[in-house]
């Protein structure tokens, strides 16, 4: 365990990942000398460096490392130092040629990229242990380094492996999974399409075949890529702990990267961190930004998390990499910040002028420091400098989201009804609702505690095993409020259809039974007499049969013609409702303003266009209001704005784009975790 949970920085982290190593040592002390001005104290160093540190097998040249640490000592800036297991260098492939990643179609991965080892291959585990054994050994007690960062974004670009190493560690895995043969054939349905096993070597990994694979086999295989993800990183994390114990970390991509379940990895990290960048495709993008980092909130148990990576403006590897405006950037930042993040770094500090992420935005730009970004970038160095007392307080929450990745695995396999399922779009659709309305949201798994909720919303639980089903169904019997949307409650952790069909599992919560899909063509639109109102949906029916629901809609035309669409069930002291179609957005909204009332959770009342997230201090409040929209708005708040250190006496206007953070008094306790 670390000394401290946090490091040993002075309010609020700020910075990013420095690669002095693409760089003359004459530019090193001109981007010390600008660091300070633009206020940053932690710098990310190190994480692609392998080659230059390990200059080949089990010889190492610490030299450069050595001189830029004590710079950025010499600074006052911190530094995160990295693991650089996520690139080997071309020694280790020319001397372990078949440690290299292999792809489904059986195609070993090529050097001049990244994630192109095999996370199973002993060589590549001796020798990522090797290289953070050695750091630690060196930099542990280095006055500049105040944490580990172990790898980067694990899994990305790709996670799987199909190499021989991996296929043996696949066959172990399951062995110990499922004890026997009986037990993995029972487990898998091997009696459909006459596969069944007799012999552990005769089981491979589900590589490419002629028809769809058997999808228990690739469900396991997910979870499988998953665990050897995670036992790299334990293994560096142990060998980095021998020698230091200051806090270790490794950068998620919480709501952009979903083949590795952070609830596990997040018990593994000290501090939970992650990367997140805008998709420039999406008009509103500060909402995916908002389940982002309410999602490393939620995994890191609620505690104070570090924004790694975000872009100052622009990314490279988006069909359409478009800029930040003016003012987006501090808004971007601050949103992580309301949400829980008490570090803000970005990849990264100086544009790089070579390689594949040269037209990727930076702190420092190819325009150099007399740039609007630069500029932008002091500004918010100076705005995170007002905000330190801020640091380690919680964000409330009454509602919770489940998000559970096993079930989206399972959902995102082959031969799924409509092609139109997308447990993100699901999610999103009931998050952004939410969002409008200025409602905070924790994210969790079904079987967690949920007792500090009023709402429990499960958008996309297409997987459900039994015992978090019965979790669910105690939840609402002890008077929580549940809504399940359609295709959730379906198969179990085999994927196999539940025993007594769709949905079964929640029928003593929902009082209903899913008879059978009713997937609707594209394009097509039908309508849900909901009260005296008519909703547009689309995408989806099901025939429900009432099981001691009351129907709170019903399909008016489409394949569901007639029979309930929407339920109401009382189950002991809660209610469990059932959306068994998707609305649009103003028909969502309708059924949630129900939702909402019967859980008895307020509506806040928040003018469209401002974002507002409470943090919740030992001594005071914390009010973060964002305005996004191109004019003014009001808010009713009193206290005092740390900003611009201006006070608000029951009303508080956020100029249009600017960003207020309100200190004020301590607010009644709300639900949450």
């Amino acid at each position: 365990m670390p000394a401290s949970p946090w490091p040993a920085i002075d309010g609020i982290a700020y910075g990013g990942d420095y690669n002095p190593e693409q760089w003359p040592r004459d530019v090193w002390p001109e981007d010390v000398r600008l660091m300070r001005e633009a206020g940053v104290n932690l710098v990310s160093v190190g994480i692609f460096s392998w080659a230059l540190i390990e200059v080949s097998e089990n010889v190492f040249d610490f030299g450069w490392l050595d001189e830029i640490l004590g710079l950025l000592h010499e600074g006052g800036i911190a530094v995160d130092l990295g693991t650089p297991t996520a690139s080997p260098p071309a020694w280790f492939f020319a001397a372990h040629p078949d440690a290299r990643a292999v792809n489904r179609d059986g195609v070993p991965m090529g050097f001049g990229s990244r994630g192109m080892a095999s996370h199973s291959h002993p060589a590549y585990l001796d020798a990522s242990t090797r290289i953070a054994d050695a750091l630690a050994a060196r930099y542990a007690e280095h006055p500049a380094v105040v944490m580990w960062h172990v790898h980067n974004e694990y899994g990305v670009p790709v996670g799987e492996d199909y190499s021989p190493a991996s296929v043996a560690a696949w066959r172990a895995w399951l062995r110990t999974r499922y004890g026997s043969l009986d037990g993995l054939n029972s487990a898998w349905g091997t009696a459909f399409w006459g596969q069944h096993y007799g012999d552990w070597e005769h089981v491979g990994a589900p590589a490419t075949a002629p028809s769809t694979l058997n999808p228990a086999q690739k469900l396991d295989w997910a979870r499988f890529t998953d665990d050897r993800l995670r036992a790299c990183f334990v293994a560096e994390r142990d060998a980095i702990r021998a020698h230091s114990d200051l806090p270790v970390t490794t950068n998620f991509m919480a709501n952009q990267h979903t083949g590795t379940d952070l609830w596990a990895w997040a018990r593994e990290v000290d501090i939970v961190s992650d990367d997140h960048y805008l998709w420039a495709a999406d008009e509103e993008g500060e909402i995916g930004l908002a389940i982002a980092a309410d999602l490393s909130r939620s995994v890191g148990g609620g505690k104070p998390w570090i924004l790694m990576e975000h872009s100052t403006s622009a990314v490279n590897w988006q069909p359409r990499n478009v800029a930040k405006r003016p003012g987006e950037m501090a808004r971007n930042s601050l949103s992580h910040f309301a949400r829980g993040a008490d570090g803000i770094l970005f990849f990264q500090w100086r544009a790089g002028r070579s390689g594949a992420e040269k037209f990727h935005s930076a702190m420092l730009p190819h325009a150099g420091a007399d740039s609007r970004v630069f500029r932008e970038v002091v500004d918010l160095g100076a705005t995170l400098g007002r905000l330190g007392e801020v640091r380690g307080s919680s964000v409330p929450a009454e509602v919770a989201i489940l998000w559970d990745f096993e079930s989206f695995w399972a959902q995102d396999l082959e031969w799924r009804p409509s092609e139109d399922l997308s447990h993100g779009e699901r999610i999103r659709a009931y998050y952004e609702a939410l969002w409008r309305e200025g409602i905070t949201v924790d994210f969790a798994l079904p079987g967690h505690d949920l007792s500090g909720y009023k709402l429990v919303i499960a958008p996309a639980q297409y997987l459900l095993r039994q015992a978090d089903a019965d979790n669910l169904n105690a939840y609402v019997a002890a008077g929580g409020t549940l809504v399940v949307s359609y295709f959730s409650a379906v198969v179990d952790e085999n994927d196999a259809v539940h025993a007594g069909g769709f949905a079964a599992p929640l029928r003593p919560a929902l009082g209903i039974r899913v008879e059978e899909h009713l997937p609707l063509r594209e394009g097509v639109t039908t309508t849900v007499r909901f009260g005296d109102d008519d909703l547009t949906a689309d995408v989806w029916h099901e025939h429900l049969v009432l099981a001691g629901a009351q129907t709170r809609g019903s399909y008016v035309d489409g394949p569901g013609a007639e029979m309930p669409a929407v339920t109401r069930n009382v189950h002991g002291a809660g209610v469990g409702w059932y959306v068994s179609t998707r609305p649009d957005a103003a028909g969502l909204r309708a059924i949630l303003d129900e939702v909402l009332a019967d859980a008895g959770v307020a509506l806040p009342g928040i003018p469209a266009g401002l974002e507002v997230v409470r943090r919740r201090g030992a001594d005071a409040d914390y009010v973060v209001a964002i305005n996004h929209a191109a004019s003014d708005l009001s808010l009713d708040l009193t206290g005092t704005d740390l900003i611009s250190g201006s006070d608000a006496a029951g009303s508080l206007t956020v100029r249009a784009g600017d960003v207020a953070v309100v200190r004020t008094q301590r607010a009644a306790s709300g639900g949450g975790r």
